[in-house]
Order: C-alpha cells, then structure tokens, then sequence
C-alpha cells in the first residue's frame, strides 16, 4: 500500500490519529495488561496515601503535604494519558481531537515539571528536618509548603504555556498520524509543515534545564543530609534518617533517570527501533506513579503505622 500524499494543512485540521506502540499493535491486548495493572495501583496507591494523610492528624507534617502534593500530581499524570492508551489498545478508537491532544500534552508535561519541584521541595524537607530538626515547624510553616507548591505550579505554568501555543499555531499535515500513544510533543512537532526548529529547541532546553537544575539542588541537599547523618552519634537517629532519604532517592532516580533517556533517545538516537522509543516513554509516565506510593508506604513507618491507625478506627 502506498502512503497518503501529505500535503500542507491549516491549523483547523481538527483530528489527530494516535497509532499506539508502532509496530507492536498485533500485540497491544498484551501491552494493555502491565499497563492497566500499574494504572490501578497507581489509582489505589495514591488514593489510600491521600486517605490515610488526610485521616490521620500525626501525618499533618509538612514531609506529608508534599508527599500528598505528589500523589495528586501523579493521580493526574496518569490519567491523563491511561484510558486513552487503553482505549486505543482495547478498542483501536486512535481518533483525538486537535484540542484534546494538546490539552493531553499540556497535562503530562507540565506535571512533570511540577512532579519535578515537588521531588526538590521534599530534598529541601528532608534537609531541613535532619540538618535543623529544632526549627523544622517554624521554617516549613503551613503557609511557607503552601507557596513552595503554588511556585511549582507557576514555574510549570510558565514553562509549558508558550510551547502548547506555539505547537498550536504551527501548520500540520495531513494524514495527521502521530506515531506514539499520547500527544508527546516531540511526535506532534513531527506533524509540523513548517520548520518546527524553535519549538524543538525550546522543549529540549527547558527539560533539560528542569532536569539538570533540579537534580542539581536534590544532590546538594543530600550532600548535606549525609554529612549531618554520618555526624549523628547515635545508630537508631542515623538508620531513622537513611531510611527516610533512601525511599526519596529511590523516587527520584525513579522519576529523573528514565525521563531523560527517554527524551535524549527520542531526540538523538533515532536508530533506536521506534516501538522502543515509545515504550519507553509510556513506562516513564506509568512506573514513577505507581511505584511512589507502595515505596513510601512500604518504606516509611509513619505511614505503615498511620494506615493501622486509619484501619483500626
């Protein structure tokens, strides 16, 4: 079968195709079990961790209102991209209008920037708990979380505003197939008629920049975490203090580490098979929600000892 002809489209192209994982749709049944498994525990996890914070007046700590900031942020992430998925791996409904695609990219990039400062507020939480214990309350007051949370949310406001307004104003061509299971905005500037180039750079120098910035200051705070751990005379107040440090750092080398090869790889390494570049791309979005919750309420005592008390109530 010969491709369609692409030819310039305006702006009004109103309909968008999304193929799924390309090359691998024989076997989407398959790929839609991993994935609505990890879509329910991430509905389940995040739910009960919200429940039990919200339930249990001890969990009414700052290092808890982040961890709810970030169970929220992952609720949305996920599904902002999942039924869709599963929809077009049930049902092959691939058919997304123009505005619900760039809405969906808006979604799932601009709550990964705000996972990603939410990830730097609970390093700085850590740091100021273990470093300056005494005035841990009177610095991470209500108010001071509040605003961290409300600068997470502009900063991914202003980041992602501009590049879903210029994606927006950028002519397509038809056929509008976009070879991907979301509206990634790498694979949507591939639909482009006109030189996409600023929108490209743009993009990459911004995740980059979040990436790099923000696991910069995640780095220092836990440079300083450790030295005051190792300083800590006492075995119990140290293994207290790394075993809390050590679920956020699985978290994030959760969250930072597929994210950036999986842009760099879409970006660079257009030899790698593209079935590949999209799953890739897909896990990062699914595993980090899904697994937070269970590392936490696995990990973290108050929260094993807050779902108890919620349970026993």
């Amino acid at each position: 079968t010969t491709m369609p002809h692409l030819h310039p489209t305006n702006t009004s192209l109103s309909e968008l195709h999304l193929t799924g994982i390309p090359g691998l749709q024989h076997l989407h049944h398959w790929i839609s079990i991993p994935f609505c498994i990890m879509y329910l525990i991430t509905l389940a996890g995040n739910s009960t961790l919200l429940c039990v914070i919200k339930a249990d007046p001890s969990l009414h700590l700052p290092m808890f209102l982040f961890l709810s900031m970030l169970a929220v942020i992952d609720l949305v992430m996920a599904t902002s991209i999942t039924p869709k998925m599963l929809g077009i791996f049930w049902f092959h409904s691939t058919a997304i209008s123009l505005d619900a695609c760039l809405t969906q990219m808006y979604f799932v990039h601009a709550f990964s920037v705000m996972e990603s400062g939410v990830l730097v507020a609970m390093a700085f939480d850590r740091y100021v708990a273990i470093c300056n214990p005494l005035r841990y309350l009177s610095i991470l007051t209500s108010p001071v979380v509040a605003a961290i949370g409300l600068a997470t949310l502009l900063r991914a406001v202003v980041f992602m505003s501009p590049l879903t307004f210029q994606i927006r104003r950028l002519p397509l061509c038809s056929p509008a197939v976009m070879d991907h299971s979301y509206c990634e905005h790498m694979a949507m500037l591939k639909l482009a008629c006109r030189d996409a180039a600023f929108s490209n750079t743009y993009s990459l120098s911004v995740s980059t920049y979040v990436a790099i910035f923000d696991s910069l200051l995640i780095a220092l705070s836990y440079t300083l975490i450790l030295r005051a751990v190792l300083s800590l005379s006492s075995p119990q107040a140290r293994k207290k203090a790394f075993s809390t440090s050590s679920s956020h750092l699985c978290i994030m080398a959760l969250f930072y580490i597929p994210g950036l090869v999986s842009m760099y790889m879409e970006r660079y390494h257009q030899e790698l098979p593209l079935h590949i570049r999209v799953l890739l791309a897909d896990l990062y979005l699914l595993i980090p929600p899904a697994f937070n919750p269970l590392i936490y309420g696995i990990r973290m005592k108050q929260i094993r000892d807050g779902a108890h008390r919620v349970i026993s109530q």
